[in-house]
């Protein structure tokens, strides 16, 4: 039982560090597609947001 307790009370901790983020100021959480796009190899190979991107520049 104490194990679930502890659960709940992490999970509220990190929900908890998360809205505070949000509240003063930082963005939204980085998915890990969003944070590959940051990087210097832009998103992945097979990413549907890549190829929609590639497909409107190629218009």
């Amino acid at each position: 039982m104490i194990e679930v307790f502890a659960a709940v009370a992490i999970m509220g901790l990190a929900a908890m560090g998360l809205g505070l983020g949000l509240m003063l100021g930082r963005g939204p959480a980085l998915t890990s597609c969003s944070a590959a796009a940051n990087g210097p190899g832009g998103r992945c190979a097979d990413c549907p947001l890549r190829r929609r991107k590639d497909d409107e520049a190629t218009r």
